[in-house]
């Protein structure tokens, strides 16, 4: 085995490793188990850069390891991968430093840290699966490394919205394993391949093929929280902030985004997908799940449910830019995929602040907090006018190119959806802008913490305000070689070469 067959294997085994050391570690060893996160997330960091590299100029890294007969466990980088594995392995690194800083003297913390480590291992797995089968074998992991943290308050809310969620995560586990299975008996591999393995069957397949169309994205609609699957999510909103911002932006509901990307493109591919008529619906699906989740946020008084109803809309930007069937439409897609992890996991950050600094959970409650910690509102500010679409941030981008590419693949419906979301977006997070900065406090802040010359604790304010910048920044130098933006270009102009 040389370096291009270890790398995706040892980019999996930076957190691996740690995960299993933090387990084993006694409470009291707090400086070890934070300096094994910060490695391992540096480590990753550095590993995923080479390999960005290699890829961009055309090395090919492949991890493949036996598993079962006729069937290998396989590792591989491509353009799309390293989309999802950057955002990951960036992402984990600033929510770790949060993590610290958030449960510090908090109990169990080698037990959250080893399933915190364990659900990043999972979310590169899936990033990296060469075939069907890999990522399946990763994606439940990634439902059993997550439960644990959903009820590590171990309240009677954590324990129920817990059962929830293995409830829809492991019924969609099923349906993906039951298409599994019938692709496999269909056509003996389940390689993921550029433009699909399924075009070649004949058209006598076509009705069956449709059906596992339907079980399959099913199965990945629990994770992506796709209208009606998405119960789960605003239930486990009672989840320590650190637990949340990883469901958000980094792991969970990404890891479903991006399965159905992978079904799309590299198991049907994108146009035998058309050919088969179950685009279009996919498209309705998500726009559905856009304007649903949209207005049930304008109702949630709790901060965090109404983040998460944004979450389950904006998601769905994802899959309609892959439903579009376009190039623009897939840019627009593809690079929000980036955009909205760092946008939202921008916002839960702040949610976090908010709660751990000064006891606030409720939107009633945030009267004039912005003059208390204005840091922390800044960046949710920023992060707010990322999720209505406002230029120059990176929100904007993404919407540009969904809308460009809904006028070029003919879907002009999609802009009146594009439009009414946004109006949606602002209707629910501009009043939450306007009582924290220009309403008056309504008396003494409950539960109010002393942080010395800091609004919080600088290992709870730094990682806002870096994701803010960021996604300043990538709106405004969405162009720059290696950008998300650029990326996203990248990977479609292989998908759609002739």
């Amino acid at each position: 085995m040389n370096w291009d067959t270890w790398l995706p294997l040892l980019i999996v085994l930076s957190s691996l490793l740690v995960a299993l050391v933090i387990f084993v570690l006694p409470e009291d060893r707090s400086k070890t188990r934070t300096t094994l996160n910060l490695g391992g997330a540096a480590l990753k960091i550095v590993l995923v850069g080479i390999m960005v590299w290699g890829v961009f100029n055309g090395h090919h890294y492949e991890t493949r390891l036996p598993l079962l007969p006729g069937l290998d466990l396989v590792l591989r980088a491509d353009a799309l991968s390293m989309l999802f594995v950057a955002l990951s392995a960036g992402l984990w690194m600033l929510t770790t430093v949060y993590a610290v800083g958030y449960l510090e003297d908090s109990p169990h913390r080698s037990r959250f840290f080893g399933f915190f480590s364990l659900c990043v291992t999972a979310t590169v797995g899936v990033a990296l699966a060469g075939n069907l089968i890999t990522f399946l074998l990763f994606y439940e992991l990634l439902t059993l490394a997550t439960y644990p943290l959903i009820v590590h308050r171990g309240t009677e809310a954590a324990r129920k919205a817990g059962r929830t969620y293995l409830i829809y995560t492991l019924a969609g586990g099923a349906l993906l394993l039951l298409a599994t299975i019938w692709l496999y008996t269909l056509t003996g591999t389940l390689e993921f391949t550029a433009r699909g393995f399924l075009s070649t069957l004949d058209s006598s397949h076509h009705p069956v093929l449709v059906i596992i169309f339907v079980l399959l994205i099913t199965g990945l609609g629990v994770k992506a929280a796709i209208f009606p699957l998405h119960g789960w999510l605003p239930q486990a909103m009672v989840a320590p902030a650190p637990v949340s911002a990883l469901l958000h932006a980094v792991a969970v509901v990404k890891a479903g985004a991006f399965g159905i990307i992978r079904v799309v493109y590299d198991v049907f591919g994108i146009e035998f997908s058309a050919s088969l008529g179950v685009t279009l619906p996919l498209a309705i699906v998500a726009a559905v799940t856009i304007i649903y989740a949209s207005m049930r946020a304008l109702f949630q008084d709790d901060l965090k449910r109404r983040l998460a109803f944004s979450t389950v809309s904006q998601v769905s930007y994802i899959i309609l830019g892959i439903a579009i069937v376009g190039p623009m439409a897939t840019i627009g897609g593809m690079v929000h995929l980036v955009h909205q992890g760092v946008m939202k996991i921008t916002l839960f950050f702040c949610a976090g602040n908010l709660a751990e600094t000064l006891g606030i959970h409720k939107i009633s409650e945030m009267n004039g907090v912005g003059r208390r910690m204005p840091w922390t509102m800044a960046a949710f500010t920023i992060g707010a006018f990322g999720m209505i679409g406002a230029p120059p941030l990176a929100g904007f981008i993404s919407k540009w190119y969904l809308g460009l590419g809904a006028l070029e693949a003919g879907q002009d419906w999609v802009i009146f959806v594009l439009a009414g979301s946004s109006l949606l977006n602002a209707g629910y997070f501009l009043p939450i802008l306007y009582v924290s900065w220009f309403k008056e406090p309504a008396g003494s802040w409950p539960a109010e913490r002393c942080f010395g010359r800091y609004e919080t604790a600088l290992a709870l304010l730094a990682p806002p305000v870096i994701t803010a910048i960021l996604a300043l920044t990538l709106g405004l130098l969405a162009s720059a070689p290696f950008s998300p933006l650029e990326w996203a270009r990248f990977i479609t102009t292989l998908e759609y070469a002739p």
